[in-house]
C-alpha cells in the first residue's frame, strides 16, 4: 500500500505497534503500568496548561494523585473562546502527545531525543507548576529515570522503550476518553460538563466531538508512522572516459 507521495506500508513497524498495543492492553490493570498512567495524566494536565498560556492566561499549579486523577489550576482571561480552548485542552492534549510520540518514534526514529525531550518537559513542568509533594516528586523522579535511560541504555533498549511509550500513550488517550466521557456518572464531573455549562451544548456532544478529533488524530499519526518513504535506487556514477564518444 502506497500513499500519494509514494511512501510504502512498513509491515515491520505495523507489527511492532500492534505488539506494543497488545502488551499494554493485556497488562492494563497491572501495577507495573501505574507510572505510565500517571505520566499520561500529566500529559492531559499539560494540555490544559499549554492552552491556558496560549490564550494569555497563567497557570498556578498542577496536581497529580496516586489514583490517576489530576487537576490544573489556572487563571483565564475573559472570553468565551479562551474558556472553550482551555477546557478542551486536556483530552486533546493527551491525544496530541500520543500522536507526536508515534510519529517521533516510528516515522522519524528520533530514539534518544524522545526520552530527552520527555525528561526536560517533566522537569520543567514539575519545577514550575508542581502543586504538591507527590506531583513534584513524580515529575522529577520520572524525568531522572527517562534521562538516565536516554544516556545509558543501549540503542535496542531505547527503541523498545520508545515504542512502548508511544503505543501506551495512544492507547491510554483512547481509554481515557472512553472511561471519562462515555460513563455518564464520570462525565457529569469532567471537562465536558464544564463546557456544557458554558455553551449549553450537552456534555455528550462534547464527548463525541473530542472522541472524533482525538481518535482521528491518532489514526492519522499511526497511518503516517507506518509508512516509510522509499529510498529509491541510486544510479552508479559513470566514469568520465566512459561518457566520451
Amino acid at each position: 500500500m502506497k500513499t500519494a507521495s509514494g511512501a510504502q506500508l512498513d509491515f515491520g513497524r505495523l507489527a511492532l505497534l500492534l505488539l506494543m498495543l497488545g502488551v499494554g492492553w493485556y497488562f492494563w490493570y497491572s501495577p507495573v503500568l501505574w507510572p505510565l498512567k500517571v505520566l499520561v495524566v500529566m500529559m492531559h494536565e499539560s494540555g490544559h496548561a499549554l492552552a491556558t498560556l496560549l490564550v494569555g492566561g497563567s497557570v498556578d499549579k498542577i496536581h497529580l494523585a496516586a489514583n490517576e486523577s489530576g487537576s490544573c489550576l489556572s487563571r483565564l482571561p475573559p472570553g468565551f473562546l479562551a474558556q472553550v480552548a482551555v477546557y478542551s485542552g486536556g483530552y486533546l492534549g493527551s491525544a496530541v502527545a500520543g500522536a507526536g510520540l508515534l510519529l517521533a518514534t516510528f516515522r522519524f526514529r528520533l530514539r534518544r531525543w524522545v526520552l530527552g525531550a520527555a525528561c526536560v518537559w517533566l522537569a520543567v513542568m514539575g519545577m514550575l507548576y508542581g502543586g504538591d509533594g507527590f506531583t513534584l516528586l513524580f515529575c522529577l523522579g520520572t524525568a531522572l529515570v527517562l534521562g538516565l535511560a536516554a544516556k545509558f541504555l543501549p540503542d535496542g533498549a531505547v527503541d523498545a522503550l520508545n515504542l512502548f511509550l508511544a503505543a501506551f500513550t495512544a492507547l491510554y488517550a483512547v481509554f481515557d476518553l472512553r472511561d471519562d466521557l462515555w460513563n455518564s456518572a464520570v462525565r457529569s464531573q469532567s471537562d465536558a460538563a464544564l463546557l456544557a455549562d458554558l455553551t449549553w451544548i450537552p456534555s455528550v456532544v462534547w464527548a463525541a466531538l473530542w472522541t472524533l478529533l482525538a481518535v482521528g488524530l491518532l489514526v492519522v499519526a499511526a497511518y503516517w508512522s507506518m509508512h516509510a518513504k522509499p529510498r529509491g535506487m541510486q544510479m552508479p556514477k559513470v566514469p568520465t572516459r566512459a561518457r566520451r564518444v
